[in-house]
């Protein structure tokens, strides 16, 4: 008999890292880690099942691998337990996300309405899926943010993909995501943050956001891209000067 699969939780990140990355968002993340050593942290593939919605949390990993009948048949349905798409959501905490290397498969739907529904319920802020998952429409109604190539009527393991490891590195969307990796995605896409950058990218991030913030005031109002976009040396001092004005408001 198949023994059931013991599942290893992971390591999570502070929640203040969490939550600052997702205020920031996938483009500015994306471009500052490029800064940092990390020349392409995006997940390729998996779009905004809904828009409007920018979350950030440490990383559940579950692999998929090609289907092979002798280790995965009929009898897994003997016992639902042995169905490692489930073992991935079971130790899921508030603001965590779920990343599946579904292997880009367009037939095989991960998840369905019920499996999302239980993710919900456990606090579960996103999952982001290289492939596919079903029951669209009643996800949608879900408070979660989902990030797919697509939708599909069929189960996870009705075609030529199983679910094959919970919680070990994968390799999503051509991105290499370890479990705790910090996941941040929005109408951009996603992207991801190793824990160990993360608080020197909040730092980055902040001062990229300030002067963009300058620099969009600016160009509003008719200024020249080439001094304000990226910022010169020319404009410096008034970037300066608008900056101490604005701190001088916000005492």
């Amino acid at each position: 008999m198949q023994p059931i699969p013991q599942v290893q939780d992971i390591n999570r990140p502070p929640r203040h890292l969490c939550d600052a990355l997702a205020e920031i968002g996938t483009a500015t993340a994306s471009s500052e880690l490029s800064l940092m050593g990390i020349r392409d942290p995006h997940i390729r593939g998996p779009r905004p099942l809904l828009e409007g919605r920018s979350v950030a949390g440490p990383a559940l990993t579950l692999q998929c691998m090609p289907k092979r009948e002798d280790r995965y048949g009929s009898s897994e349905y003997d016992n639902p337990e042995l169905q490692l798409h489930r073992h991935v959501l079971y130790p899921a905490q508030a603001g965590d996300m779920v990343v599946v290397d579904a292997r880009g498969d367009m037939a095989s739907g991960i998840f369905g309405e019920m499996m999302l529904t239980f993710f919900k319920g456990r606090g579960g802020a996103g999952v982001v899926v290289d492939g596919c998952i079903r029951d669209s429409a009643k996800a949608q109604t879900l408070d979660l943010g989902i990030w797919v190539r697509g939708v599909t009527p069929n189960y996870h393991a009705q075609t030529d993909i199983i679910p094959f490891a919970v919680n070990v590195p994968v390799a999503c969307g051509g991105a290499l995501v370890f479990p705790g990796d910090i996941i941040v995605a929005d109408d951009d896409g996603v992207v991801v943050v190793p824990v160990a950058m993360a608080a020197e990218l909040i730092e980055r991030c902040s001062k990229h956001v300030e002067w963009e913030e300058f620099a969009r005031l600016r160009l509003s109002q008719g200024g020249d891209l080439r001094k304000y976009y990226p910022l010169t040396d020319e404009v410096n001092d008034e970037y300066l000067a608008w900056k101490a004005e604005q701190d001088q408001d916000q005492e």
